[in-house]
């Protein structure tokens, strides 16, 4: 599907928060991704779910799927995800899931991450230059105040502006200093420690 390069925020365009559940880090086996719909950063629409493997490499693919194949599809102008590493280190390719889906994606995280620990947990792992090389070109990392008097969150932006990535996580912000949907998504996942069946 074709999209229009987003250059507007209006205040109920369609986002999916994407967070991951519980998972025992350095086993094997499959962690609950939820995805949240809301309008801006008032209204929730749906829920969507699907499973990757800890610390796996189908986490991009995985993620893509279960958005292309929602009902809420059509109408979701925006991904945002919390980070990039979902599963202890399955890795979001945010170029790729911006191609594969046609919408931006705005990665976000509570506090700037820390390149040379996230280089020295990888070195652990299988594929460990491509996860590099991933998380290497999620673009550079921007600071934002959702709040004033709040700490600051820091978001990578593919496949939109940095100024109109700034103005939707500002706007949708509305409860903490994170965007609802993201919030919302955490809340939900956090929550789901049962299996696919």
């Amino acid at each position: 599907m074709e999209r229009k390069q987003l250059r507007s925020v209006k205040p109920e365009i369609r986002i999916v928060g994407i967070d991951d559940g519980f998972f025992v880090p350095h086993t094997q086996g499959k962690c609950d991704i939820i995805g949240v719909v809301f309008r801006g950063g008032y209204w929730f629409d749906g829920v969507m779910r699907t499973q990757i493997e800890i610390d796996g490499i189908d986490a991009t693919m995985k993620i893509a799927d279960m958005i292309k194949n929602s009902s809420h599809y059509g109408q979701l102008r925006i991904i945002m995800l919390d980070g990039v590493t979902f599963a202890g280190f399955n890795v979001v390719d945010t170029l790729k899931l911006f191609e594969i889906t046609a919408l931006p994606v705005i990665a976000i995280t509570r506090k700037k991450p820390d390149f040379d620990d996230i280089r020295r947990a990888l070195e652990n792992l299988p594929f460990t230059e491509e996860r590099w090389r991933i998380i290497k070109n999620a673009n550079k990392i921007v600071r934002v105040v959702t709040h004033h008097g709040e700490e600051a969150v820091f978001m990578q932006v593919t496949g939109v502006e940095v100024g109109v990535a700034r103005k939707i996580v500002k706007s949708t912000a509305t409860r903490s200093n994170v965007p609802e949907a993201l919030r919302v998504a955490h809340l939900i996942a956090s929550g789901l420690t049962t299996p696919l069946m």
